[in-house]
């Protein structure tokens, strides 16, 4: 009997303790909680006396100057030190995943963003919101009506002012730790190192062409970090846009323009990028006004001749998936938890290792000898295929083949990136058939087969690759 008793009363013992440890557990969390709640409380009315204090009203030069003193830095830090356990508890999923080591590292990175419009203000932001604590900000623009539909942080009331402006206010109301460093002004590349400095990772999200080349380059050369958004214009489906080297890009308008030049000044590959692969479809482009003729060479302010790329028609979700990318490439970098093997396209290298070694089999075939190596290699295939011939066949209506092939032109002189063109397969055949004398016939001439059309094509993609050739070497 007496041994029940005990263990009814350790039974009670163990009840009790437990309790107790739940109810001191409860007490503190419910402090805790408490505690929290009055920092906020406490941080939200002094944010709330200081926009009292500011409060100026709703004339439009009033409202500039308001506008000013919002988005001066030393205005946005007064109030209460924001605390370390406040902002880890506003980035508590950031380091959930990265931990406590990555987001440190997140937290002491640099970013520099060029070019702050629909891509680059979306990069700021998510930058910001996951721990970015130095931001700068380059951009000469302005928030124009026409920028709402695609704009992060741009607002009826942002109109007619500068576009890094707007983005630092809203960073500083977002993060209230971040630095903001935003200069109304154009990259240069005689001065670029100055709007770089310290950067961990700049982000080009420039739509003029020259400046964006200029920018890479400058970056490759100084062993920069750079990321850069190619094309979002005239594109609607999301499922296509992807991150790659700049080396595979394909049927992007900017990517080509921009690849193009890159290799001239013997850039080839080693520098991130986001595009679509969606080939833009027929858009009616707004007209160009007189006073951006008077800004410079209209041929380098846009993808297409004649039109800047801010007057392209823009579907304003794709421009932020762009921005969000890169967002999420730079912090998975900073963190040391980089994307390893971003998707490629898929099957595009399979397809310059098949046009290479079906090329080889007909080389093969003209020489009436073993050969081991052609004097071109994939990246030269690449080169012709994508760069010069833009993935289509030279022969009229110059559509994409269902099953491309690369030919030498004119079998008389040596194979080269200038003597090689885009046929589909069957064209191919009769292209062999007919000029490489196989079949012991005399071999006709390649422009008497195909005409002066086809011929004026060849020539003018020869030139292009003899460009490409003279610059590189």
């Amino acid at each position: 009997m007496s041994a029940l008793n005990f263990q009814s009363h350790k039974t009670q013992l163990i009840g009790t303790a437990l309790a107790a440890s739940l109810a001191t557990a409860g007490l503190l969390s419910a402090y805790q909680g408490y505690t929290k709640r009055a920092k906020r409380r406490h941080l939200d009315n002094e944010i709330k006396r200081s926009l009292t204090a500011h409060d100026f009203g709703q004339n439009d030069d009033i409202r500039e100057l308001e506008f000013e003193q919002q988005s001066n830095t030393s205005n946005l830090r007064q109030g209460p030190e924001y605390s370390e356990e406040l902002i880890r508890e506003q980035l508590a999923r950031n380091y959930a995943f990265f931990g406590d080591e990555g987001m440190a590292k997140v937290r002491q990175g640099t970013v520099v963003v060029v070019g702050c419009g629909g891509v680059g203000s979306w990069a700021a932001v998510m930058l910001a919101r996951s721990g970015v604590s130095n931001i700068r900000l380059v951009d000469f623009d302005y928030v124009t009506l026409s920028s709402l539909n695609r704009h992060a942080t741009a607002g009826f009331k942002d109109v007619g002012t500068p576009k890094v402006k707007c983005i630092e206010k809203t960073l500083k109301e977002i993060c209230r730790w971040v630095e903001v460093d935003s200069r109304i002004d154009i990259w240069r590349k005689e001065e670029g190192g100055l709007l770089l400095e310290d950067a961990d990772w700049v982000i080009d999200a420039i739509d003029n062409i020259q400046t964006k080349v200029d920018l890479l380059k400058y970056c490759h050369d100084n062993n920069i970090k750079v990321f850069s958004s190619m094309g979002a214009s005239a594109k609607c489906d999301p499922t296509r846009i992807q991150i790659s080297d700049i080396s595979h890009t394909i049927y992007d308008p900017l990517a080509r323009a921009v690849r193009r030049r890159l290799r001239l000044l013997g850039v080839s590959s080693g520098i991130p990028v986001v595009y679509s692969t969606e080939v833009p479809g027929e858009v009616k482009l707004l007209p160009l006004p007189e006073e951006e003729f008077q800004k410079g060479p209209v041929k380098e302010l846009g993808v297409f001749d004649d039109f800047r790329v801010r007057i392209l028609p823009v579907l304003g979700p794709l421009p932020s998936i762009f921005g969000l990318n890169i967002a999420t490439y730079i912090i998975c970098e900073l963190a040391g938890k980089p994307i390893l093997n971003p998707l490629p396209i898929k099957h595009r290298k399979k397809l310059y290792e098949r046009l290479y070694r079906d090329l080889l089999h007909r080389e093969i075939k003209l020489a009436g000898a073993q050969i081991n190596k052609l004097p071109i290699d994939e990246d030269d295939v690449a080169l012709i295929f994508e760069d010069l011939y833009r993935g289509r066949s030279v022969v009229p209506p110059h559509d994409v083949p269902s099953r491309p092939t690369l030919v030498r032109w004119d079998p008389a002189r040596p194979l080269s990136t200038e003597n090689c063109v885009v046929f589909d397969f069957a064209d191919a055949e009769k292209h062999t058939k007919a000029c490489y004398g196989l079949d012991e016939s005399v071999p006709t001439r390649p422009e008497d087969l195909w005409g002066d059309e086809v011929s004026k094509v060849v020539k003018r993609r020869a030139e292009e690759a003899r460009t490409v050739r003279d610059w590189v070497m």
